[in-house]
């Protein structure tokens, strides 16, 4: 059976998140196996990069599946999206690739972004999309908080407490920070990179250091945090709504 891979773009607004809900639950995995069911009939079972949680976006999410048919894959992305109508999912590329390659297993890194707008007036385009706040923020106190983060740690402190990873011990790669323009405020990115995350973590490190962009944390405390290895040390979780899976690396890009 060939294999393929997709690329998947996504508004996770209307989901439960990525992984399929119980009956009557809307997730992304879902829709686009209910898709795949109208070119091949029969269940399938298609196998993602990461599982974003409900309300989380992805613009680079990657997902593998095996099919009966030899497709061609650009053929494969257009039937799939006219499946999919008219839900917010979109197949952006597909690849044949080796029967050993797997989505999740194969990786070598992903990439998340979190968008947060720092303005009175309530957002409108970008309802759903991003985390508003009121007051800007602080990024040169953003950036000194994260830097305690990069490396190798163990981000107990920073995970879910429903998480089921088998260890906390992550090496996060990057965080960057950067400002830019938004009509009547600022729009603050946060670009984070690893080989793996784990559940809540994007999430718990950005609405930490919110926290040290406002002034109620200083950026030693991100390290003190971290250090306690103690999930209540740990700032507020912030919304999923900012959140986006942008990419993910493997050794050979299947979409070069």
């Amino acid at each position: 059976m060939p294999r393929f891979a997709l690329k998947i773009d996504y508004d996770g607004g209307p989901f439960q998140g990525w992984q399929r809900q119980a009956a009557g639950q809307p997730s992304v995995q879902a829709a686009v196996e209910a898709a795949l069911s109208r070119l091949q009939p029969g269940p399938h079972t298609i196998a993602a990069a990461g599982r974003t949680d409900a309300g989380v976006h992805g613009t680079g999410q990657v997902a593998t599946v095996d099919l009966v048919r030899e497709w061609e894959p650009f053929r494969l992305s257009e039937a799939l999206n006219w499946h999919l109508k008219p839900a917010p999912v979109a197949i952006i590329d597909a690849a044949r690739v080796p029967d050993d390659f797997h989505a999740r297993f194969s990786a070598t890194e992903r990439r998340y972004l979190f968008r947060l707008v720092a303005r009175r007036a309530p957002v409108t385009h970008d309802r759903g999309r991003v985390w508003q706040v009121l007051n800007p923020v602080d990024t040169a106190a953003m950036r000194a908080g994260a830097a305690h983060l990069i490396g190798h740690h163990d981000f107990t402190t920073f995970r879910s407490s429903i998480c089921q990873a088998h260890s906390p011990m992550k090496t996060l790669d990057e965080i960057s920070i950067s400002e830019h323009a938004y009509a009547g405020g600022v729009e603050y990115r946060f670009s984070l990179r690893a080989r793996s995350f784990l559940h809540n973590q994007v999430r718990s490190i950005v609405g930490t250091l919110e926290r040290v962009g406002a002034g109620t944390w200083a950026p030693e405390d991100v390290k003190t945090a971290l250090e306690a290895r103690n999930r209540a040390a740990c700032g507020p979780v912030c919304p999923p709504q900012g959140l986006y899976l942008t990419g993910v690396g493997y050794p050979v890009d299947p979409f070069a």
